[in-house]
């Protein structure tokens, strides 16, 4: 049984682009495990990890699944703490209307205390 003593605070950091290496969906697969065991997940997209998010993807030419629609199960989950870093999403050009989900935007220094306040911290 799960009490209130076991809950742990867990962040996953998302630094990798979405495809041609496993990281972006072994982070997500293990935020998903996390949150499915009742744990508090942070998940926060840094770096190339915010192009994971942006919309209208399709990876059928490469013959891998789209984790974009994986993405869009995280508020299923429960994991309602999804933040980008601003600075990451800027760099490439990016807006929040051009993602998937919603999100928080983040600075690094909100970044740095997500981490402070967790438990466990997962950079992938």
């Amino acid at each position: 049984m799960n009490n209130a003593s076991n809950k742990k605070t867990i962040t996953f950091i998302s630094r990798q682009a979405p495809y041609g290496r496993n990281n972006s969906r072994l982070c997500l697969d293990m935020a998903l495990a996390s949150a499915v065991f009742e744990q508090q997940v942070n998940y926060v997209f840094l770096d190339d990890g915010v192009l994971q998010l942006v919309k209208d993807q399709n990876a059928e030419s490469i013959n891998s699944k789209t984790i974009g629609n994986a993405l869009e199960t995280l508020g299923l989950y429960g994991i309602n703490d999804v933040c980008v870093d601003k600075k990451s999403l800027s760099r490439r050009n990016l807006q929040p209307t051009d993602l998937i989900i919603d999100v928080k935007m983040v600075d690094r220094s909100a970044i740095g205390e997500l981490i402070r306040q967790s438990d466990c911290v997962f950079n992938l």
